[in-house]
């Protein structure tokens, strides 16, 4: 089921985060994040406006997907939202993002959102393969996005591909 995500699923999105960060290919954060330091980025995601999903598997937050403002107090960009979402490892392989990116995608026209992004890191092939499948195009490619340490002296590819989000659209 795919529900709001609530304050008290936090320490779950936090260790659903966290279990991605060894791969190397899921987020540029490093180090372990702490609930402490997602609380704000929790509060900002407004349910009215950019919420966070969370997929629950009999009780527990199987993964999570959130829609966040691009560049807040831009007028002009008010209708833009970053797509992203985590899925904990137990629960890989079940159709628990494509249930998320649904969901979310199917939220859209509710919140005025008309244009939807996601930045993917080089050998994120799961992600990938999600967004082509809900529709998303290659926008831009990055061969030096830089600021990747296990990069070193390498290039790395950052893929940013987008959709345009319609009211009544099949995702």
């Amino acid at each position: 089921m795919i529900r709001l995500a609530q304050i008290d699923d936090l320490p779950a999105i936090v260790d659903i985060y966290n279990q991605a960060i060894p791969s190397k290919q899921s987020t540029g954060d490093t180090q372990p994040l702490r609930v402490e330091d997602r609380t704000n980025w929790f509060e900002e995601h407004r349910p009215e406006e950019h919420p966070i999903f969370v997929a629950d598997a009999e009780g527990q937050v199987a993964g999570w997907c959130s829609l966040s403002a691009y560049r807040p107090g831009r007028a002009a960009l008010r209708f833009t939202a970053e797509i992203s979402y985590y899925i904990a490892l137990a629960y890989h392989h079940q159709g628990i993002g494509t249930a998320l990116v649904e969901h979310a995608l199917a939220a859209c026209p509710t919140l005025q959102i008309r244009h939807l992004f996601a930045i993917v890191l080089e050998g994120n092939q799961a992600s990938l393969k999600l967004l082509e499948k809900m529709g998303f195009e290659q926008w831009g490619l990055s061969a030096e996005s830089g600021g990747l340490p296990w990069k070193r002296g390498g290039s790395s590819l950052l893929w940013a591909a987008r959709k345009r989000v319609e009211a009544g659209s099949n995702c």
